[in-house]
């Protein structure tokens, strides 16, 4: 096998990575696309291309977040993920690995430092063991271990229990999107949870709420007046699979205008992320 067809075979699981470290689909290509250009370069191939390709992938992604930080400091509202768009089979493996594509678990890792992130990441979703990852991070074992435990401790305070079945997921966005068609504005409220918020990330570049909205009185009386307002277009609104989670396309004039993702809590829901950035829906297929 040479050099590329060993790649592509590990091309996936390298996006993976990248995309869960970073929360950007563009900046995910682009660091693949800079393992591949390491990987081609060497005079040799590594003993375990696995290994090799994903630790760089890994120490890559560390540096650019290190080096990201203060742009995000100053980003413009609040910062979203970026929506990557999904099939029901692009997440074939356990329920902990197709949730950590969830915008949820997403914007929770934004609590971590980039070498923590890596660390839980390759530990807990893809169950890499604690020798490598020591060896991608350069840090002790016994070090890496207690940085698993401590992302757990900080993180399990901030995740609501969630509806286990897809399915049920599935109804309650059709449902939210029916009520929100028909601006119901009851009915919108009974389906999310009485501390829904809010977030929508325009990046400056367009209209957006530049701070979160909190409760589902506020929530649903905004999402009613976006559809009643004379000054705002309208919406062709229809769901579909954002990050292995049911959300929603919102097209105007034929052309992506925003997408909503969920987080749910029980039979309600809990978050609403609504990305409204242009830069951020270029790899989004309306």
């Amino acid at each position: 096998m040479n050099r590329l067809d060993l790649f592509n075979q590990y091309r996936s699981l390298l996006f993976a990575i990248a995309y869960r470290m970073l929360g950007s689909v563009s900046d995910a290509e682009d660091i693949v696309q800079e393992a591949w250009i390491r990987w081609d370069s060497t005079e040799s191939i590594a003993q375990s291309p696995k290994a090799f390709l994903s630790s760089t992938v890994t120490r890559l992604c560390i540096d650019h977040l290190r080096s990201a930080r203060v742009k995000r400091e100053q980003y413009t509202g609040t910062w979203l993920p970026e929506p990557l768009m999904t099939e029901p089979t692009d997440v074939k493996d356990c329920a902990e690995v197709a949730e950590s594509l969830s915008f949820a678990f997403l914007m929770l890792l934004e609590c971590l430092s980039p070498t923590a992130r890596a660390v839980f990441l390759l530990r807990e979703v893809f169950d890499y063991d604690y020798e490598a990852i020591a060896k991608t991070v350069n840090k002790s074992i016994p070090n890496c271990r207690q940085i698993v435990r401590r992302a757990h401790q900080h993180l399990v305070l901030r995740r609501p229990a969630i509806v286990q079945n897809s399915h049920d997921r599935d109804i309650l966005v059709e449902q939210f999107l029916d009520c929100w068609n028909h601006g119901d504005l009851q009915e919108l409220i009974a389906l999310m949870a009485e501390d829904v918020t809010f977030w929508s990330d325009g990046g400056g570049k367009v209209v957006a709420a530049q701070k979160p909205l909190y409760g589902c009185l506020k929530v649903a009386r905004f999402l009613v007046a976006i559809r009643r307002s004379r000054l705002t277009p309208t919406l062709v609104s229809q769901v579909v699979k954002i990050n292995n989670q049911p959300g929603i396309i919102n097209v105007v004039d034929q052309k992506l205008h925003s997408t909503f993702s969920f987080e749910f809590a029980g039979d309600r829901i809990r978050s609403i992320f609504a990305v409204v950035n242009p830069e951020k829906l270029r790899a989004v297929k309306s």
